[in-house]
């Protein structure tokens, strides 16, 4: 008989007795043991995190959770107005929605900023002047490029995301203020200099660096913001469930459009 395949694995394994997990007994050394944030940690590092990394990323899962009538929360709403029997499908549906412009910033300024430090010359700063100076260039050079840097600016906090000092502060507290915040920092400090006014960094922006610094794999922060909506999303639904807004979300847009005569498309107008 020809050999059978295997599939290794150091998550979960099933026997006619016990359940594993990375190495360990689920039901007795897991379940009651370990937290939730401890975990998804531990899962997608296959290490156990320390209490301040412990610390820190579920700060950052608990700064991403939920931020108001976002577009994710509308359309998870929305969904379940018209599939009620489908609360995966509204969950997902607003878990679809994170992309470049919500949620998927906090991945865009890790790889960005991951970019920026690995092409440094001559190693890293030692201290704030040669970080404001790796920041200037960055920042000159994005500039010269036209091209926007992820995590700078808000379309809500002009004037400072609250949830960027603290999440800094905690980090600091746990001695895990690596390089990808130190230079998210510094740009925060310089790009004035650059642009010629003043944006905030943003709380997903600081959550990339965040996560970056936590050494989590740069392919998946972008998970990590979704792991955090999720529960965000679970609670809109539970709210709209009490307090339902979806009818009138829909209904303010059925009942106000506008009929216009038909735009004819034309290859490399602006609809391309």
């Amino acid at each position: 008989m020809a050999d059978r395949p295997e599939y290794p694995t150091a998550l979960g394994a099933s026997s006619r007795e016990t359940i594993t997990l990375l190495g360990r007994d689920l039901a007795k050394d897991v379940m009651g043991e370990v937290g939730f944030g401890e975990l998804a940690f531990w899962l997608a590092t296959q290490r156990r995190p320390s209490p301040g990394e412990t610390r820190v990323f579920e700060a950052v899962l608990a700064a991403l959770a939920d931020h108001g009538f976002t577009p994710t929360a509308i359309v998870t709403r929305l969904t379940y107005l018209s599939a009620p029997d489908s609360v995966q499908g509204a969950l997902a549906a607003g878990l679809l929605g994170g992309g470049s412009r919500f949620l998927g910033v906090t991945e865009d300024t890790g790889r960005f900023l991951h970019g920026v430090l690995a092409s440094a010359d001559g190693g890293l700063p030692a201290d704030d002047a040669g970080w404001d100076a790796l920041a200037l260039r960055t920042v000159q050079a994005e500039r010269e490029a036209k091209r926007f840097i992820p995590g700078l600016g808000h379309h809500v906090h002009k004037d400072g995301d609250p949830r960027t000092p603290r999440l800094m502060q905690i980090a600091a507290e746990e001695g895990l203020f690596g390089p990808h915040l130190s230079l998210f920092a510094a740009i925060g400090r310089v790009h004035p200099e650059v642009l010629g006014r003043t944006l905030p960094l943003n709380g997903a922006g600081v959550c990339g660096a965040a996560l970056a610094d936590l050494g989590l794999p740069l392919e998946l922060l972008r998970g990590f913001a979704l792991l955090a909506r999720t529960a965000g999303l679970i609670g809109q639904l539970a709210e709209e469930l009490r307090r339902p807004v979806g009818n009138e979300i829909f209904l303010s847009v059925d009942l106000n459009n506008r009929s216009v005569a038909p735009d004819p498309y034309t290859p490399g107008d602006r609809h391309g």
